[in-house]
């Protein structure tokens, strides 16, 4: 089964940290998808530019519109993800568990793919 997960952060608070703080959680992250590569769990993903290079795009009244940012304002916002495979839920959840983000302040949402629309 394949998992996706969806890494969020406050940018704000992801701004603040100090760069050797970032640098670390950036490394870590990479010896993290080596790993899951090595293992054969890592299926492709991406750490995503801030949301004010964003931009939407939403139907309305039969217009399309584009609008520059993010489609609407959160917490967190979504720096990156990833999609892995797993033999179950808790083998994904065991993985997203070492994501660097989460020990400082991230959010990880873990779903599975609908095995009837995966590549």
């Amino acid at each position: 089964m394949q998992y996706m997960l969806l890494c969020c952060i406050d940018e704000a608070l992801w701004a603040a940290l100090p760069d050797e703080q970032r640098q670390k959680v950036m490394n870590d992250y990479d010896k993290l998808i080596q790993e899951m590569v090595t293992a054969g769990h890592y299926r492709g993903g991406g750490k995503l530019m801030p949301t004010q290079s964003a931009t939407t795009l939403r139907k309305e009244q039969g217009q399309l519109i584009t609008m520059d940012g993010p489609f609407a304002e959160t917490k967190e916002q979504l720096g990156g993800f990833h999609v892995i495979e797993c033999e179950h839920l808790d083998q994904a959840l065991a993985l997203a568990r070492r994501v660097p983000p989460l020990a400082v302040g991230g959010v990880v949402e873990v779903r599975p793919l609908d095995p009837a629309y995966q590549l």
